[in-house]
């Protein structure tokens, strides 16, 4: 293992912990999430189904879809962009790639606005996600074509002074938490 990979690896560590500790207080709402879509409604969005101890879009998914189109992410391939397959509500859900729910059937969507799963996030709009770089490649492929919207939600225990980033690693453009919105202090494209 390589001195950043092992310095990512120490670093998921930590924010796994200290995500555990506000999941189990119960700090998750998604009224921020919510207020940061507002001005999105309508154009295609996409969540994810939350697993383990992560923070739940859910609710503010729900009244995005009433609005317009919300995809959640499917795994294709390992080392490949996800894919999103249209998700409402009452939809049925089954068993994806590494246990996250996804839409048994559906059309597909390209989001405009990515609600983005975190394992720690950093102020100046650094994401620390699980490892595989899904999210990454995504969202150099949506950026490529069209600007493209990411939001990253999370508590506000998983805040992280610097974190280690790679030049592949895509910027935040808003981060949400239980306890508001926050905009990067510093962005740049990759």
């Amino acid at each position: 293992m390589n001195d950043l990979a092992a310095i990512k690896a120490t670093a998921r560590t930590a924010a796994f912990a200290r995500r555990k500790i506000a999941f189990d207080a119960g700090l998750a709402t998604a009224d921020y999430l919510h207020k940061a879509l507002a001005p999105h409604m309508g154009r295609p969005v996409a969540g994810y189904m939350a697993m383990r101890t992560e923070i739940d879009p859910t609710p503010a998914m729900a009244r995005a879809a009433a609005q317009g189109p919300v995809g959640v992410p499917v795994i294709m391939a390992k080392d490949t962009p996800l894919r999103f397959r249209q998700w409402t509500p009452d939809v049925q859900m089954v068993d994806g790639p590494f246990g996250a729910k996804v839409p048994a059937s559906g059309d597909w969507i390209e989001p405009e606005v990515l609600i983005v799963p975190l394992v720690a996030w950093d102020r100046r709009g650094g994401r620390l996600g699980y490892g595989g770089g899904f999210y990454d490649r995504t969202l150099q492929m949506l950026r490529a074509r069209r600007p493209t919207l990411a939001i990253g939600f999370a508590f506000a225990a998983q805040e992280t002074d610097a974190l280690p980033l790679e030049p592949t690693d895509q910027w935040l453009d808003l981060i949400v938490t239980e306890a508001g919105i926050i905009t990067p202090e510093r962005s740049r494209a990759p």
